[in-house]
């Protein structure tokens, strides 16, 4: 662990397994709610020098991370799906897209912008200025355990805010070398921290500290609701990415083989690991068929082993509890009257002997009450659903507490506008299985969470608005 500018060893070591054999890959030293409340004194402590510190020397520290990345991008590839099993195809793309977070961030920082404000009062001049939160607590998951960071690390040090992250215990090992390239780049001592311990322990010390003035998190619904209320206690800001239950929907007036093809890219992506994954898929009952062949025959083209192979698709999913659930869920299907396409079992034989590998598959004439459609399943599964008009697949895409991604497929320009406005969510993919940019903002409606992460408005979530009134003419006596 890394706190105040110093690698922290302890008693306390997590060993990190590889989930697509099961070998060990490395260990980590855990800390404990002391030494968690000392990465806090020590970010509370570099707040003023690095607030201090001009937009434009900012840039330069982030623009040296992202060019570290880019350098040793292979390298961080291969840790990322050592430790949580993605391909390494997924896994290249992940730091990568890391690398433009920290660039593209070092632009915005330079671009924080005041307001001088018109008076109704010639006496006085009116402005806002904008200055960061101060210290934040940065919790993150393990299906991006590099790029989560970068989401949330890169705009809150080009605002000027200092940082402690307590990454995802079951996939710690990228943000390890992260750190190590902020240290080498000469990030000073105390602005980024990180911490790893039981849950119970660093994140009671995040919550409780009136020194951490936000708390910005990527995980569970559940959880999510768990800080928040916490969260209440000091009154801290909060930026939340929640759970998500997307639904990607197929008009008859669809180029199918562009929508088959979208699905597959969009759905397999980290074996289905994503909180933007599909989980409800919407065919129109005319196109039904046809679609469901065709995607039959694109999934069984896949092919599901080590991450490592580049002629693998799809890798391992992070755990044992992760791969029974998604067979439960394809078994509550099955038995409440879907009909099995392809796969629906756990892959055992040969190199997948000591794996948590998942057959990708297919299910058709899934129906409401099934456990596919209202929970979010979390791997590599396909549920296809018919439906026959607009308004009926709209009312039933938006009936969830859920609102983070959306997508559907159609060539009909008036129909891309309608069906974007009347989604309940916070993103929308027209015939785009992937709308994911630095450029733009990311974040859910609903259950899905509170706040934005990419586009300017990604750095607005760790600034604060202040308002200054200066009386020009003012009495002295």
């Amino acid at each position: 662990m890394y706190i105040n500018g110093e690698w922290i060893q302890t008693n306390n070591v997590l060993e990190v397994s590889n989930p697509a054999t099961s070998e060990l890959v490395d260990e980590v030293f855990l800390v404990d709610k002391t030494q968690t409340e000392y990465a806090i004194k020590a970010a509370k402590k570099a707040i003023s020098g690095w607030s201090a510190t001009t937009a434009e020397k900012r840039a330069v520290y982030l623009n040296l991370v992202a060019e570290k990345l880019e350098e040793r991008k292979s390298y961080f590839a291969n840790i990322i799906t050592k430790e949580m099993g993605k391909s390494i195809h997924n896994a290249l793309y992940e730091v990568q897209a890391a690398a433009n977070f920290f660039r593209w961030y070092a632009e915005e920082g330079r671009r924080v912008y005041g307001n001088t404000i018109p008076t109704s009062d010639n006496q006085k001049r009116i402005s806002t200025i904008k200055q960061p939160v101060g210290v934040i607590g940065a919790i993150t998951p393990w299906n991006f355990p590099l790029y989560m960071i970068a989401r949330k690390f890169a705009p809150a040090l080009a605002a000027g805010c200092t940082l402690i992250l307590k990454p995802a215990p079951e996939a710690p090992l990228s943000s390890v070398e992260l750190f190590k390239v902020f240290e080498e780049v000469g990030i000073p001592q105390g602005v980024v921290n990180l911490v790893l311990g039981e849950a119970t322990e660093v994140a009671s010390a995040l919550m409780e500290s009136h020194d951490v003035k936000k708390i910005t998190f990527t995980g569970s619904t559940e959880v999510g609701k768990i800080l928040m209320r916490q969260s209440a206690d000091t009154v801290k800001k909060i930026s939340m990415e929640l759970g998500g239950h997307a639904p990607f929907i197929i008009f008859p007036d669809a180029d199918v083989d562009l929508a088959v093809e979208g699905l597959v890219k969009s759905k397999f992506a980290s074996t289905g690991q994503q909180c933007v994954s599909p989980n409800r898929i919407y065919v129109e009952e005319s196109i039904y068929e046809i679609f469901a062949e065709r995607l039959k025959d694109r999934v069984s083209l896949l092919k599901v082993g080590n991450g490592l192979d580049e002629a693998n698709d799809i890798g391992a999913m992070i755990s044992e509890d992760g791969l029974h659930k998604t067979h439960e869920h394809v078994k509550d299907a099955i038995n409440k009257g879907a009909n099995l396409v392809y796969g629906g079992s756990r892959l055992e034989d040969g190199e997948h002997a000591n794996g948590y590998f998942y057959s990708p598959t297919v299910l058709t004439d899934t129906e409401e009450g099934m456990k596919i459609l209202t929970e979010e399943t979390f791997g590599p599964v396909i549920p296809l659903i018919r439906f026959s008009s607009e308004d009926e697949v709209i009312q039933k895409a938006n009936e969830t507490n859920y609102g983070l991604a959306s997508y559907f497929y159609t060539k009909d320009l008036g129909r891309m506008h309608r069906v974007s406005e009347k989604l309940e969510f916070g993103i929308v993919g027209v015939n785009d299985p992937a709308p994911f940019v630095v450029q733009a903002p990311f974040g859910g409606v609903k259950e899905s969470g509170i706040g934005k992460e990419g586009g300017f408005q990604g750095i607005e979530e760790y600034l604060e608005t202040k308002y200054v009134s200066v009386l020009i003419n003012g009495s002295t006596s």
